[in-house]
């Protein structure tokens, strides 16, 4: 038997609307999401999408995190174009092994049930 266990959380962000002062420049948003910048933008890792009920709707992984999670926001083949609206929170895990990436990907996605993903599927 193998144990897999979470890796730890190294950033969560969530959608939030903004509120501006007078004079403020403001911040451009992508659905709603305008802390993209502390996501690592050249650092490996899994990402998790969740809506406001904590439920996981998609599991990816990524060479370099920022750009891959900012694509499925803006790409017409993501398999949550369609429910970008739903993505409530996202929460990044560092993960420098492209096999650990992999393979938490493939555990996540399993023992969480996520809504969105379409490969890697072993629970339907």
């Amino acid at each position: 038997m193998i144990t897999i266990e979470m890796p730890a959380i190294d950033v969560s962000i969530t959608e939030r609307k903004q509120s501006f002062s007078e004079g403020e420049p403001a911040i451009k948003s992508i659905y709603g999401f305008i802390d993209f910048h502390e996501i690592p933008r050249d650092k490996g890792g899994i990402f998790m999408f969740y809506n406001v009920n904590d439920e996981l709707l998609f599991v990816g992984k990524a060479r370099k995190l920022r750009q891959r999670i900012k694509k499925h926001f803006e790409d017409q083949v993501s398999p949550v174009k369609n429910h970008r609206d739903e993505i409530y929170r996202i929460d990044v895990s560092v993960v420098d092994h492209p096999m650990e990436r992999d393979i938490y990907e493939t555990y996540i996605i399993n023992e969480f049930q996520s809504k969105y993903n379409i490969e890697k599927v072993f629970y339907k």
